[in-house]
């Protein structure tokens, strides 16, 4: 008999058959997001524990016994088994939010290990998605969320946007007329000097704060009024406080974002600065700069905060905001499955906030991707794909002609219909529009480097990721500048870095480099997971490299890496 975990204070045994007849149950339902690899990776562990064998589930023995890898697979370099568990777990609390929500056996893989857990459900017990909390209220995160890990908090925001997507936007109730932004109110800094100087600075120091943070156009800046007035205030989900203080030849800045459903600080960082006249102004536009960047970016605190928040029963404003911290989420992994998904959710936003610019400008992007990570065989379908995410682009341009998001998706889009100098126009003139967009900085950065300009592009790729280093997409990028650079070393490193192992262009890239790096057991290793999974991808490959390099010598440097790692390619 397996013993259960104790569930609703009672501690139960459960019969092997019963397990594998719940875990029939999950394979066959339609509600089971999973795909067949994860599949098998769930009917595997569960057998084996079932037989009793479940201290010998680690990630080693899944990887060569489920997904097939040589017996020279290295955990700690090949995350693959890590990521597949997340979908996977991800996959059971859907299912039991859903189909299973009245199933008595639950099975679950509990964060740490791979082993399953099995409990017994009480008839009253269900499942939620988080305690019933109010719309404001969060789990108190860590002392300092800048230290968390922001690939922890994007699989939970794949977790709220699949959760959105079951409950679906359409309700009966009454229907908001905008999507949910979150709000910011930045508060007056205490002066705690009390000197004329110091009182001149903290009020220099808010106001260029606000400006930076309004250039983010996924949250709304609210201003308090001054002491003494007692107008009426839009409600904020978070609040931006600060104090400055002074000594002989320099102030600091301290600032900290709170929760004010229950006051709990979110965030804390401090910023020192010299006194001299001809410094200060660019002094104080620095720290507004890197305190904008830290809370309203892609991956910063603010989407932390929401990623981590669980709201029951969201109603629609909430739902469409919540498909926008989805994509971030798909995001980290670029998975077909997860794209599946957020691409339904992004459509529904539209369709219900017809001037949702952000969720416009994020749907353009996943067409983008649907058009550069599918190979159809069909070219009209590629076509159509493209046309589709420059529409939404310019949509989404249309009814906000400074949203950054929206803008990067025409410059992508435009970049793929080889209108490339309409593309580097649109990206040089939407980085002077927020030059702390550092999910935009890294896009354009990319657009450059492939055009052909690798040295400004490859500089943007880097700064991105020094500000940022959250998203795996940089470490591709940084790759692919270290091979056209010719340090062949230095862009294995980046390569064998990067979370993508599902990817077909991270495959593609690995190969070329390790091709023309004389990395020969991996360079067979890439090459056989394309030919296996890609085929479509390597009877085009001359196409395929064309589409997103542009200079001729480069498609050609890189089709001569593919040819060294053993793939055959036509010479025209």
């Amino acid at each position: 008999m397996i013993r259960a975990e104790p569930a609703a204070g009672r501690e139960h045994r459960l019969a092997p058959e019963d397990c594998r007849a719940q875990l029939g149950r999950i394979l066959n339902s339609a509600d089971f997001d999973a795909t067949g690899r994860e599949r098998r990776f769930l009917s595997h562990v569960v057998e084996e524990t079932l037989a009793g064998r479940g201290d010998r589930i680690k990630a080693y023995s899944i990887a060569v016994e489920v997904f097939g890898r040589d017996m020279s697979f290295d955990p700690q370099t090949d995350p693959i088994v890590r990521i597949e568990a997340g979908h996977l777990r991800r996959g059971l609390e859907r299912y039991y939010l859903t189909a299973g929500h009245a199933d008595s056996i639950l099975i679950t893989i509990p964060k740490g290990g791979y082993v399953p857990a099995f409990s017994v459900r009480s008839p009253f017990e269900t499942i939620e998605p988080a305690l019933p909390v109010n719309r404001a209220e969060k789990v108190a995160p860590p002392g300092r969320w800048m230290k968390a890990s922001w690939l922890t908090v994007a699989l939970a925001a794949i977790v709220a946007a699949l959760a959105v997507l079951a409950l679906g936007l359409a309700r009966s109730d009454v229907r908001p007329t905008s999507p949910e932004i979150p709000r910011l109110l930045v508060e007056t800094f205490d002066d705690l000097s009390g000197t004329e100087a110091s009182r001149a600075i903290a009020s220099g120091l808010r106001q260029e704060v606000v400006s930076q943070l309004s250039k983010f156009k996924d949250i709304v800046v609210v201003e308090s009024a001054a002491k003494g007035e007692d107008p009426s205030i839009s409600p904020a989900r978070f609040v931006l406080a600060g104090s400055v203080n002074m000594s002989t030849d320099a102030f600091r800045l301290r600032v900290r974002l709170l929760n004010p459903a229950d006051n709990s600080v979110l965030w804390a960082e401090s910023y020192d600065g010299g006194l001299k006249v001809a410094q200060l102004v660019e002094v104080q536009t620095d720290i507004a700069r890197n305190v904008s960047s830290s809370l309203a970016q892609s991956y910063g605190v603010i989407f932390q905060a929401d990623a981590n928040l669980h709201v029951v029963n969201p109603p629609d404003d909430w739902a469409a905001y919540s498909c926008t911290l989805s994509f971030y989420a798909y995001r980290v992994g670029v998975d077909a499955e997860s794209r599946s998904s957020v691409r339904a959710c992004l459509e529904k936003a539209v369709d219900r906030f017809p001037t949702y610019a952000t969720a416009w400008g994020l749907l353009s992007l996943i067409y983008i991707d649907d058009y550069r990570f599918e190979f159809s065989a069909d070219p009209a379908e590629s076509a159509a794909a493209l046309d589709r995410a420059l529409a939404a682009a310019r949509r989404s341009v249309g009814l906000d002609p400074v949203n950054i998001r929206g803008r990067q998706a025409e410059m992508v889009a435009l970049y793929f219909h080889k209108e490339i100098d309409a593309a580097l126009k649109v990206g040089k003139q939407t980085l002077t529009i927020n030059p702390n967009d550092t999910e935009f900085m890294g896009e354009y950065g990319e657009r450059l480097a492939v055009s052909g300009n690798w040295h400004d592009g490859c500089q943007l790729i880097a700064e991105a990721r020094q500000k940022n280093p959250g998203p795996g997409y940089y470490d591709v990028d940084l790759a692919l500048c270290s091979y056209f650079s010719g340090d062949y070393t230095q862009a294995a490193m980046w390569i064998n870095k990067s979370p993508f192992p599902s990817n077909p262009i991270y495959h593609l890239l690995a190969a070329a480099v390790f091709g023309e790096g004389g990395y020969k057991i991996a360079a067979d290793r890439e090459v056989a997971w394309l030919n296996q999974n890609q085929p479509d991808l390597v009877k085009n490959m001359r196409q395929v490299v064309s589409a997103r390099l542009a200079r001729s010598q480069d498609v050609e440097f890189f089709l001569g890496s593919l040819r060294k790692a053993g793939l055959g390619i036509a010479d025209d």
